[in-house]
């Protein structure tokens, strides 16, 4: 027991540290890939929404079938694969000059991707245990945070002189994160049968509770993807320097060291896992609605922090649920096919936003995009409440089911 209780702890600290690099390396590059070839090499915003679509399409479209072979070949050599793969995606961007180049980058990254993120988050449900899952979560987006300012704010600076040393530093920094794994992961079973690949994939199919959840989350994804392509070319148009680009992720970063560990306590406290991402998604959804109008970057700013609370309101919640729905049998299976539902509103929240943004300017009319945005939140908002209430009797077993462990967890620590 004690021995596995140690396996555990460095096993979080192992996650955090690798989280570090990975999120590193992931900003300081995406969120200035709109910015690089739409604001300073005017391309249009639909090409490159495509671009960055494709990328979330293949790689979060392709998780169930990364995720069966992790359940399959284990943790360790999918995700050393993935990262190295992604380094060699991002050296790609680092001489793209046309569209071609540009995508085939996206599709390197997005394969790699595909490798390397069911196991790692499967390693995180196999490693935490249940009633810790929505804190670490927390954790894990307090993390995210600060390392998103820390990527954003060097990819900024290293803007100014080369796209190509952007690239070349998130390129580094995946690949000191596959050595990283490769020299100190375990070699980890994250599944605990011996299911094939099409039974691993056809155990989650035939979770219709599962299935119906994960792609409601489309609509949610959707806006979520914003923080990428729309969030930066809105502040880059309103304040005309690139620098402002990092407020953005400054913003994160406070508000998730002032409110995620409270917000989360006391949400677990007094709400019910599908009530708080509800709560969530309608903040997100009041503060995307006025994007479009405002015409002063504090105002803007202020927007964008409301959308970040709604975030760290809805997505420990979000997480957590599709935790409790995953089978320890086929574990990376079921993170794989809510991946797709990733793809879905990545896909149509990259291109479909690009498109509008593109319309909009054609029409000036620049809240056309923010328009569309707010009414998919709400479409997705009506679509979980509904599901949340027809699958009522489920969804309280669930809830009970996570009130237990923390029951469980304070009778162990009292004795």
């Amino acid at each position: 027991m004690h021995s596995t209780s140690k396996a555990r702890r460095l096993g979080k600290y192992f996650l955090i540290i690798d989280n570090m690099f990975v999120v590193i390396g992931f900003y300081a590059v995406f969120p200035l890939i709109s910015i690089y070839f739409v604001e300073q090499l005017g391309w249009a915003a639909f090409l490159v929404g495509f671009a960055l679509g494709l990328r979330q399409f293949i790689q979060q479209g392709l998780g169930i079938f990364g995720g069966a072979f992790a359940d399959k070949l284990g943790a360790k050599p999918m995700i050393v694969s993935g990262l190295l793969m992604r380094t060699v995606g991002f050296i790609i961007m680092s001489i793209a000059q046309t569209p071609i180049l540009l995508c085939l980058s996206c599709i390197l990254s997005a394969l790699g991707g595909t490798l390397f993120d069911p196991p790692r988050t499967a390693l995180v449900i196999k490693l935490i245990r249940p009633w810790e899952l929505g804190r670490f979560y927390s954790i894990l987006m307090l993390e995210d945070s600060v390392c998103a300012i820390i990527g954003i704010t060097l990819g900024t600076w290293l803007l100014q002189y080369n796209f190509k040393l952007v690239c070349f530093t998130g390129a580094i920094l995946f690949f000191i994160a596959g050595i990283f794994n490769a020299w100190g992961l375990p070699d980890y079973k994250i599944s605990s049968s011996h299911l094939s690949l099409l039974d691993g994939i056809k155990k989650v199919l035939n979770n219709q509770r599962f299935v119906i959840y994960a792609l409601t989350l489309t609509g949610y994804y959707i806006l979520s993807a914003q923080m990428m392509l729309m969030l930066p070319i809105r502040v880059h148009e309103i304040s005309g320097q690139l620098s402002c680009i990092k407020y953005i992720y400054i913003i994160e970063a406070i508000l998730s060291l002032l409110f995620i560990i409270p917000i989360t306590y006391w949400a677990e406290k007094y709400f019910r896992l599908e009530t708080r991402l509800m709560m969530g998604l309608i903040i997100m959804i009041i503060s995307l609605f006025p994007i479009g109008l405002v015409k002063n970057l504090y105002e803007l700013l202020l927007l964008v922090s409301l959308f970040y609370i709604g975030s760290i309101i809805a997505e420990p919640a979000r997480e957590t649920l599709i935790a409790l729905f995953t089978d320890y049998k086929a574990r990376s299976s079921y993170i794989g096919f809510n991946k797709f539902s990733l793809a879905l509103g990545g896909t149509l929240g990259y291109s479909g936003s690009g498109w509008l943004y593109d319309l909009g300017k054609k029409l000036n009319f620049l809240q056309l995009p923010w328009i569309a945005l707010s009414v998919i939140g709400i479409i997705t908002l009506l679509g979980l409440y509904y599901q949340f209430r027809y699958y009522s009797f489920q969804f309280s077993l669930l809830n009970k089911k996570n009130c237990t462990y923390t029951h469980n967890k304070s009778i162990r620590k009292k004795n």
